[in-house]
């Protein structure tokens, strides 16, 4: 018992943008990601008796921060028929708020310690599910390598499955923090403005043909096609965004420069295709041979730019 739960965070390749149900977080639309090596949050979780707390990176967190994780934990103590308070501890090795999906891996993280605290045996099917209640991408953080988010109809079909857990492709994810401030706009909020473009309810109804394309370039490792429908796939979320009524955007001037260049680095034939989330900073997909070439010229044309690269992360794991 009182084991440290480790999650990887995932970046979606197919993403997921708008809720049908937003107290069971269910999308209108399924989705497929990439889990990350190189970011992840270690969680333990232990009954209390002098009340609940939570500590993040080693500091008493007060406030919202506390509040949605209680919530949280409450709503499974519910589900589960257990009680007590709690205190959990948790670090957390991804960029907070910055588009980089940091709540995928804390939900999934805090699902998992919170089955061990109380000795519940669940799969991953069942523990993506209550990962998704949490945080909807967190559901997909369960698995390592490309896992899917089946949209599902109610809260029991709504889960992640593995597409492949242990990917042999050759495919890096160059993340490019170019402004490490929190988001402007939460993706809760940024998904329900969204939903006002007169181009979302076209963009979900490609969401199926654009799920399978994807699922089909993996199977056949096809770097090529990846990129290119993660690269449309992602235009795509942001468009919506542009167009809704108020129009709204994550991009910051950087942001805007960085894609102009990943499409100079193309035309000069270093293939290179770039995702983003509800954030500033740029996510490439490239392959090892390019990974040098790339770092270098975003490190020349840009100042203060954090570049991390990363591949394939694990699923959740147990760590002692």
């Amino acid at each position: 018992m009182n084991q440290t739960v480790r999650a990887h965070t995932n970046i979606a390749l197919i993403k997921y943008w708008g809720k049908k149900d937003d107290q069971l977080r269910l999308p209108l639309m399924s989705s497929l990601s990439m889990t990350l090596d190189k970011f992840y949050t270690d969680t333990r979780i232990e009954q209390s008796a002098t009340g609940n707390a939570f500590y993040l990176n080693n500091i008493k967190q007060p406030g919202k921060s506390a509040d949605r994780v209680f919530a949280y934990l409450k709503l499974l103590q519910e589900k589960f028929a257990v009680s007590g308070n709690l205190a959990i501890y948790s670090t957390n090795h991804v960029p907070t708020a910055a588009g980089l999906a940091s709540s995928s891996s804390a939900f999934a993280a805090l699902a998992g310690a919170f089955c061990d605290c109380y000795g519940i045996t669940v799969n991953k099917k069942e523990l993506s599910i209550l990962a998704r209640m949490g945080s909807g991408s967190a559901s997909r953080s369960v698995y390592g390598g490309f896992a899917i988010w089946q949209k599902g109809s109610n809260s029991s079909d709504s889960y992640a499955y593995a597409l492949d857990e242990t990917p042999t492709l050759d495919l890096h994810l160059l993340v490019i923090e170019l402004d490490q401030m929190p988001k402007k706009l939460s993706s809760t909020a940024g998904m329900k403005a969204a939903q006002t473009s007169p181009f979302f309810t076209p963009w979900i109804e490609r969401n199926e043909d654009e799920l399978n394309a994807m699922i089909a370039a993996i199977k056949q490792q096809d770097f090529s096609t990846i990129g290119k429908i993660a690269e449309l796939n992602a235009s795509e979320m942001h468009a919506v965004n542009l167009t809704a009524q108020p129009g709204f955007t994550y991009f910051e001037p950087a942001t805007i420069a960085a894609i102009n260049l990943v499409h100079t680095l193309r035309a000069q034939g270093i293939e290179c295709y770039y995702t983003i989330d509800a954030g500033p900073n740029l996510k490439i997909l490239c392959q090892l041979r390019n990974v040098k070439e790339i770092t270098k010229e975003f490190e020349t044309k840009f100042k203060n730019v954090n570049i991390i690269d990363a591949t394939f992360g694990s699923g959740i794991s147990y760590l002692n």
